[in-house]
């Protein structure tokens, strides 16, 4: 797939006739164009192409009508179908003479992490039912089922206001008294972020997926939305659904300091000598400032965020069940396997011992 940034001037008709005089040369190249998206708020033209390399596409379009992508990225057709709901022309495209496809390739992603707030006496029955009761809010507000894994799921949708009422709709259905009453251990954290399939870094749809799962780290209790998923949902729904008191709606300044707090420890996390003086000055912020932001961001100090996060890293490792706990330990950047232990038991309740044993 690549990414055609385009002019002010360009619309759905022009996106279609370039398109056309592609696949009038695509043979030529050995490519074949499947289909398209265009997006006409942000200007930007996606096309899904069967090719042998990314320089047979650039040939292709140079020679067709002079566009050159600024992105080219491999993608699996499942993959892009699971986000964008389709891998080939809509049906009321094909009448046109043109093709023109009015379809663009913004999505909001939702990040749904279910989680459990005890390991003492999980109920491995009630952690189903919960992820099912997920699933079935999806298909109410229309989301689309991207990845379902074992403790998150993942979903596309086309509204920014059906993927905000179905994450209301998540965390209101998590705190009913009888689903508090049968499931205690549990806790739901979403986050949820929109963007387009081909950015600067490689990957489908990957920085959007990274911006909604860093949200759900952070959301506990809330849902946090950025200031323009507030405007989207605005313009899209008359109901005011933005103004709920759980929904936190981070600034561009806000959304710039997580953005750069968690691509410094996404990289330096498994340290065992990494300090917060380190983010202080990978970061440019005084240890004062430093902490008010990330109390803004978390309601965690640096020093607990640090730890807590190297712990569920931690306990992603242990259910592998492939390493000891000494070398998890020092794999998550503890510098002792007492300390980690102990720092593990006061978050889980349960020794890791214990929780390799289960």
């Amino acid at each position: 797939m690549d990414r055609h940034d385009v002019s002010e001037e360009v619309t759905a008709e022009i996106v279609a006739a370039l398109h056309q005089a592609d696949l009038k040369i695509q043979d030529k190249y050995n490519c074949r164009g499947i289909t398209y998206w265009f997006d006409d708020v942000r200007k930007t033209a996606f096309c899904l192409i069967d090719a042998p390399n990314k320089q047979a596409i650039k040939q292709m379009h140079d020679n067709a009508h002079g566009e050159v992508p600024h992105h080219i990225i491999e993608v699996d057709k499942n993959i892009v179908e699971s986000f964008l709901g389709r891998i080939e022309d809509p049906k009321k495209a094909t009448n046109t003479e043109l093709n023109i496809i009015n379809d663009p390739a913004f999505r909001t992603i939702l990040y749904v992490e279910i989680s459990q707030s005890t390991l003492i006496g999980k109920k491995k029955r009630n952690f189903h039912d919960l992820v099912s009761k997920v699933s079935d809010e999806l298909s109410i507000y229309e989301g689309r089922m991207v990845k379902k894994k074992k403790n998150y799921i993942l979903a596309s949708f086309k509204s920014v206001s059906n993927a905000l009422k179905c994450a209301l709709s998540i965390q209101s259905n998590f705190n009913t008294p009888e689903v508090t009453k049968n499931s205690e251990e549990f806790n739901v954290n979403l986050g949820m972020y929109s963007g387009v399939p081909v950015t600067s870094s490689k990957g489908f749809f990957k920085e959007t997926i990274k911006m909604a799962t860093r949200f759900s780290i952070i959301s506990t209790n809330n849902i946090i939305i950025s200031t323009e998923i507030k405007d989207l949902c605005e313009s899209e729904c008359a109901e005011n659904i933005v103004s709920y008191k759980n929904i936190r709606v981070f600034n561009l300044k806000q959304e710039q300091f997580l953005r750069d707090f968690f691509y410094y420890l996404e990289s330096q996390w498994e340290n065992p000598q990494l300090k917060v003086n380190d983010f202080c000055i990978n970061l440019g912020f005084s240890k004062s400032q430093l902490y008010r932001n990330v109390i803004e961001m978390s309601g965690k100090s640096p020093n607990i965020f640090l730890k807590e996060y190297r712990l569920y890293k931690a306990l992603i490792l242990l259910e592998q069940n492939n390493l000891t706990i000494a070398e998890i330990a020092y794999k998550t950047g503890f510098n002792s396997a007492a300390y980690f232990s102990k720092c593990f038991f006061n978050l889980f309740n349960m020794l890791p011992s214990v929780y390799l044993k289960q």
